[in-house]
């Protein structure tokens, strides 16, 4: 029985005849995470005595020994003259015991052998470092038919007189060892995709009385989710019993998936195909043509990345151009695509958005993780959020989040724009900042609060990014004033969630952009009280249905809040709202019901509201404090008896529902049906503003990772 530790023939003699059989690669992580590279080997009895190299070369000779005396080659692999070789990573660890890591062998016999053989070394002195018992990896290669270590240093000895020295071959490629791939996104640091149709899938776990989770601050991470709900175990339990590559591929799998030591890869084409007919629409049909590539992956446990390049055209229903239009920026550009971004002309009526989003997350530790991205955020446990929502266009961010004890503080700080002809100069779009605090606290089991502000300043007097506002436990009301009285725009915030029971939450928000205590004492319903709030209920596994959830949520916002005296310092982005994607003077009732079983999934939405818009008309150009670009101290009608609905009031109406088919759970691909009423009834009809009634119909094949808002 014969046995040898494999590297390339030439490379072998070469080290051999140097070094006596280092024919092993090491990997010590203890070491490595220190930032040392040497360290005492494990030591075999009789290389008690021995150091440095002498001990290395003991280490190294004994194993390979032990597996020459103790390896079976199966008896049909001997008659059948098998060369081959049996590629085993084992560790050596702290106790000095030996375990196998990762076997890869072209048979499963020979692999099940390694294993056996592996078992039966003895138990030896560990690793040191520093004094200190440590563990070790190492790799080695097994080529069948077998030789002794002997026998393969007196080959190497004779080889070396009849050949010449030749240039050491590098083996780096070759020593790389893959993984089976075992969806490591599932626990790793990077956000989930913020759909509020995947995320009600696991909003009841992450609800459960008694957990000591932050439900607020979105998106997600897949090691927030994973404590409470197991990704991985309902993505396995969807999974297609398919055979063929092209079937996993489309059924199950990343198109792409790589996952070695400590790293993992993944890249996958992501689609949004829909074509409809909309009743407002003289085209004979809607549609959106997204093509996108999403390339992901982790480093490490605590580094991950992810980003997404998107293509795409589309038309809409006439109502939803129509409110895209209004939005346009300087410069040409026909509009802005609501939560997408601005918009070329395609063809004569249709629009082509580009898109791109991007993150990376790093987490040093179990308190900190710290975001850089382009993208979008949300704050809330509702469907909207006045605080911050996901309703306008990506932007660049940066995000720190800290947990400990029954604390989660998050800080956002963004790079905005402002896209009106007003304040563009020489083509180029003025940049605004947002800083947001939010902190979340655990009161009780059943108790949450959380505290919100938020400042945006601009670049007045070249400030740039303030260095004032960084800072990520100040007041920024105080901050604001310190720097003049309208240096910035400043908000404050409070919500509020109460876990009745595992199946019934109440939340809350309420949001003070200005306040005057002897306004409201007053009872005047003046101008100045600039607020707005929010209240819900959500419902899982209701009425003992599992996987069903219903939901109530009202939204009452006054005139002018997210609005500013100075335009470009409002609570907005590409011409949209930060806040709640109305702006202003409305009120809103919403009832949402989803469910989901196995692959199959239904979406149902319905929007009672009331807003108040401007006539903009030659007879009444006054700001009724709906339209957030409007200068609250400009054209104001009055400062008292301001009330929601002031002004065009308008009822909404609408109606969504949305069933289909999830595709592939690991790019949340679904094929869908969807029908949407819309009803728009202002008071007065205008050339902006007119009576209005919608329906549309689409079907699609979608990846769903992120939010589309028709809602308007």
């Amino acid at each position: 029985m014969k046995t040898y530790i494999y590297v390339n023939k030439i490379l072998l003699i070469f080290i051999l005849t140097l070094s006596a059989l280092p024919a092993f690669s090491q990997d010590n992580n203890s070491s490595v995470k220190q930032g040392f590279t040497s360290e005492q080997f494990p030591v075999f009895p009789g290389c008690e005595n021995l150091q440095s190299k002498k001990l290395e070369n003991c280490f190294y000779k004994e194993v390979q020994d032990f597996v020459f005396q103790n390896f079976q080659v199966p008896e049909n692999l001997k008659q059948s003259n098998y060369k081959g070789e049996v590629k085993v990573l084992f560790e050596v660890d702290e106790k000095g015991e030996f375990k196998v890591i990762y076997v890869n062998a072209a048979n499963d016999a020979l692999s099940e052998e390694a294993k056996r053989v592996f078992r039966k070394f003895p138990k030896i002195q560990p690793s040191t470092y520093n004094g200190k018992p440590t563990y070790s990896k190492y790799t080695i290669s097994i080529d069948v038919p077998l030789k002794s270590a002997d026998q393969i240093a007196a080959e190497a000895l004779a080889a070396a007189q009849i050949l010449k020295p030749i240039e050491k071959p590098m083996t780096e490629l070759d020593s790389i060892v893959y993984k089976k791939y075992n969806n490591p996104e599932f626990e790793s640091h990077l956000n989930i995709p913020f759909s509020h149709s995947y995320y009600a899938q696991f909003d009841g776990a992450m609800n459960q009385v008694g957990s000591n989770n932050h439900t607020a601050s979105k998106p997600y991470t897949y090691a927030e989710v994973s404590k409470y709900y197991n990704l991985k175990a309902v993505n396995e339990s969807l999974q297609k019993n398919v055979s063929t590559w092209l079937g996993r591929k489309f059924w199950n799998e990343n198109l792409v998936q790589i996952q070695g030591e400590d790293y993992w890869l993944a890249l996958n084409p992501i689609l949004d195909l829909q074509l409809g007919k909309a009743s407002d629409l003289n085209a004979s049909y809607t549609y959106v043509n997204t093509r996108a590539l999403n390339f992901r992956g982790g480093l490490g446990k605590n580094l991950n990345f992810t980003t997404t390049v998107f293509e795409s055209q589309g038309r809409f229903a006439g109502y939803y151009n129509d409110y895209a239009e209004t939005l346009k920026p300087s410069g040409g550009n026909p509009a802005i695509i609501p939560g997408m971004g601005i918009a070329k002309r395609f063809k004569t009526d249709a629009y082509d958005f580009p898109l791109a989003e991007a993150n990376i997350t790093f987490a040093p530790s179990k308190f900190f993780d710290f975001q850089l991205g382009y993208g979008r955020n949300f704050i809330g446990d509702g469907y909207r959020s006045l605080f911050e929502s996901d309703g306008a266009s990506p932007y660049p961010y940066f995000k720190i989040n800290t947990n400990f004890w029954k604390i989660k503080y998050t800080n956002t700080y963004m790079w905005l724009k402002d896209v009106r002809p007003d304040v563009t100069l020489e083509k180029t779009y003025a940049t605004k900042f947002m800083a947001n605090h939010y902190l979340s606290w655990n009161v009780s089991n059943k108790l949450n609060l959380g505290f919100f502000e938020s400042v945006v300043w601009t670049d007045t007097n070249n400030r740039g990014f303030d260095i004032n506002f960084v800072n990520p436990i100040i007041f920024y009301r105080s901050v604001e004033f310190s720097s003049s009285s309208r240096s910035g725009n400043a908000l404050l915030g409070m919500s509020g969630k109460y876990k009745w029971n595992n199946n019934v939450n109440l939340y809350a928000q309420f949001l003070l952009d200005e306040f005057s205590v002897s306004d409201m004492g007053a009872g005047e319903n003046s101008w100045k009280n600039k607020f707005g709030y929010q209240l819900g209920a959500k419902y899982f596994n209701a009425f003992k249905v599992r996987d069903l959830l219903l939901q109530l949520e009202y939204n009452h916002v006054r005139p002018y809040v997210y609005s500013h005296s100075a335009v470009i310092t409002n609570y907005g982005h590409n011409n949209q709202s930060i806040g709640h994607q109305w702006g202003g003077n409305f009120e809103e009732f919403v009832v949402i019901g989803r469910y989901h079983k196995g692959r199959y999934y239904a979406d149902a939405k319905f929007t009672i509201g009331k807003r108040g818009l401007d006539f903009d008309t030659a007879e009444d150009s006054y700001n009724y404090g709906g339209n957030i670009y409007k200068s609250y101290d400009v054209d104001r009608p009055y400062d008292k008896g301001v009330k929601v609905g002031q002004g065009n009031k308008t009822n909404v109406f609408i109606a969504d529902i949305q069933g289909g088919y999830v595709v592939n759970p690991m790019t949340n691909l679904k094929f869908f049906g969807s029908f949407l009423y819309r009803n728009f009834d202002p008071t007065q009809e205008t050339a902006a503003t007119f009576k209005q009634s919608t329906t549309w119909f689409t079907i699609g094949l979608r990846s769903d990772i992120f939010n589309w808002y028709f809602d308007y």
